[in-house]
């Protein structure tokens, strides 16, 4: 039967989605391996799909302006001026700071539009596949030295794209370009295992028993008290979704029992032991140094909120310009890759854009998280866990993670999606009664 051609923009819109998804995951393996004679254009590699996306779904009145979308371009568009009147006075690191909110921004809602809970469960399951050779690519990472062709950094760069980690092994970053899009995919992948395993789903056990030994592996050899916190943090997201249907209960307990099993067997393998052995030397060494994980935490969350308001009377009204926060905006102005204003989120903000408009951005970031902490909640209590689930991830992220670095960006923009889109079970309903 012939598609109607509403229907089909939706299927390409769809389509573009999972090439920005595809593009994600595989970004950073194109800039260090494949393609690094193109590292510096291919940073920007998924900003034409967010364009194309914007313009299809506009054009087709497929997404309308919401008040989010409305504000926040209101808003970059006036620090653009700014930044040109009052800042740094450059129209290329404006544009490339402007895009973050003007392309991407506008994206989750795009995604929340056209993808149903089902292409939100059907992106999972290819990402628990994913995850099973990612799992073994760390593993190589991380037991291979620096040289080697595994660990080549952005560009080719021989250096390695390994980051200081504990006993002289370094933290291995997957596909990505640094270790922090390896940390947020296996928090992404958490959210998906957890959820196969209490919603029963047409999806091959072994696939899913395979998946989360890989993400039990992958906290000791990613060296990250980040990603062990994250893990953590679904975990009691998903006693919360069971302790509201106990039906669950049994699964939950199933899977427990399961991942004990498995870290029982892989205790007994030397690899996975002289990586556990790693990581406890830079959990307690950390430790020492900042306090433990929830103290060191809870410390970088607030203590940013915090830096970004006491440190503003250093910043003119009108900040310093947006996109000079950046490290591509650094190297534009200064020729050497660096942090102007400061690395934490919500201070580069406030220094990009003044205190105003920095904190008119971040209020907007937070009222978006509070609107869909809410919805997925009720969705939970109606018995649809998989966006509280993926809030567990997505909320820290899209409140303060750090979208002047792309791919954190860009797990932002499709975790904001997603969730939207998981909560939006009126557009299955539609497409069965069709």
């Amino acid at each position: 039967m012939a598609l109607t051609e509403a229907e089909q923009v939706i299927k390409s819109l769809k389509r573009g989605i999972w090439l920005y998804f595809l593009l994600l995951i595989f970004e950073g393996a194109l800039r260090k391996w494949f393609l690094p004679f193109l590292a510096a254009p291919l940073l920007i590699v998924r900003d034409p799909i967010a364009i194309w996306l914007i313009y299809k779904a506009w054009k087709h009145n497929i997404v309308t302006a919401n008040g989010y979308v409305i504000f926040m371009s209101f808003l970059c568009l006036l620090s653009m001026i700014t930044a040109l009147v009052f800042g740094h006075g450059s129209l290329p690191v404006a544009i490339y700071g402007a895009r973050i909110l003007l392309f991407h921004f506008p994206v989750m809602f795009i995604i929340g539009k056209v993808f149903t809970l089902s292409d939100v469960e059907e992106l999972g399951k290819i990402l628990l596949y994913i995850s099973i050779p990612m799992a073994i690519l760390i593993v190589l990472q991380f037991y291979s030295p620096q040289s080697a062709w595994v660990n080549r950094g952005v560009g080719g760069n021989v250096e390695g794209a390994g980051f200081s980690g504990a006993m002289g092994f370094f933290r291995p970053p997957g596909t990505f370009s640094f270790t922090t899009g390896n940390v947020l995919f296996f928090s992404f992948v958490a959210c998906y295992i957890f959820y196969f395993w209490l919603v029963q789903m047409s999806l091959n056990k072994m696939v899913l028993i395979a998946a989360t030994a890989g993400l039990i592996i992958s906290i000791p050899l990613s060296i990250s008290r980040t990603l062990m916190f994250s893990v953590g943090v679904t975990s009691v997201f998903m006693m919360l979704s069971v302790a509201s249907k106990p039906k669950f209960l049994l699964r939950m307990i199933g899977f427990m029992v399961l991942g004990v099993l498995v870290l029982l067997i892989l205790g007994n393998i030397p690899f996975f032991e002289t990586a556990t052995e790693a990581f406890t030397y830079r959990f307690d060494n950390a430790s020492e140094i900042e306090g433990g994980v929830s103290t060191s935490l809870i410390d970088r969350f607030f203590g940013g909120m915090i830096e970004a308001v006491s440190e503003s009377n250093k910043i003119s009204f009108w900040g310093l310009g947006i996109g000079i926060g950046t490290n591509a905006g650094a190297v534009m102005l200064t020729g050497s890759r660096m942090f102007i204003i400061a690395e934490g989120e919500w201070s580069r903000l406030v220094g990009e854009m003044g205190f105003v408009v920095g904190m008119a951005v971040i209020l907007l970031r937070v009222i978006f998280c509070a609107d869909i902490s809410l919805r997925s909640y009720v969705s939970m209590k109606e018995g649809n866990l998989l966006p509280w689930l993926l809030l567990s991830v997505g909320l820290l992220v899209i409140i303060q993670g750090q979208w002047a670095q792309p791919t954190v960006l860009g797990f932002s923009t499709l975790l904001g999606g997603l969730i939207l889109a998981a909560n939006n079970v009126e557009n299955d309903r539609k497409l069965k009664n069709e």
